[in-house]
């Protein structure tokens, strides 16, 4: 998402994390990491402490409007999506019921769950997160694509509005040019699936 922010590149170092998924997923590949030399001089260097920053979501009808949640709070939606390729992972699943496990979704929410692969959809049957998403009033369709171009149950009609855990929200993505789409977080997701409106997800959890 580096390239729709504007950047002409973005990169990411090699950490535990991306070793362990390549041990479990490509187990004995050889691979180089490859990063900048130490001694690189750059333009300009910014540091984020990510823990301090608000949640924010994207408004319609692009990913570069940026807001904070408390400047859209309280706006109500009709439908929410979680999954994909973007926010599908097992952990971005858990971090949906983290919130929503024993709850129900808002009267007259939809909200829609494609895990990103067939492996997620089965780790998260086989650990229940299916079951309690479920539970909570969700519709899971068939993993890989679909809601975020208007598939699988995913049509917005005129005058509603979406909250997603995808990557796009151009006008018309999802349906109705008259729809609106927000994009923010799986927490932020499950939050306002379970309020009915544009939530703070700190405010629930």
């Amino acid at each position: 998402m580096g390239i729709e922010m504007g950047a002409k590149l973005a990169a990411f170092s090699v950490d535990s994390v991306t070793e362990a998924y390549l041990a479990e997923h490509a187990p004995g590949a050889s691979f180089e990491p490859l990063w900048a030399d130490g001694d690189a001089a750059y333009c300009r260097e910014l540091t984020y402490d990510l823990s301090s920053l608000e949640p924010v979501v994207a408004r319609p009808h692009a990913v570069d409007n940026v807001a904070p949640v408390s400047d859209v709070k309280g706006l109500p939606i009709q439908q929410a999506f979680l999954g994909t390729c973007t926010n599908g992972r097992l952990s971005d699943l858990h971090e949906a019921v983290s919130i929503l496990k024993g709850k129900h979704l808002a009267h007259g929410v939809r909200l829609l769950v494609i895990p990103a692969s067939r492996a997620i959809f089965q780790a998260a049957l086989a650990d229940g997160t299916i079951a309690a998403l479920v539970d909570a009033g969700a519709m899971v369709g068939p993993p890989g694509c679909g809601p975020c171009l208007g598939a699988h149950q995913g049509l917005l009609a005129p005058g509603e509005r979406c909250i997603a855990s995808s990557n796009r929200n151009f006008q018309g993505r999802m349906g109705s040019k008259d729809a609106e789409v927000f994009l923010g977080s799986p927490l932020t997701v499950a939050a306002s699936a379970l309020t009915g409106v544009l939530t703070d997800p700190r405010e629930v959890l």
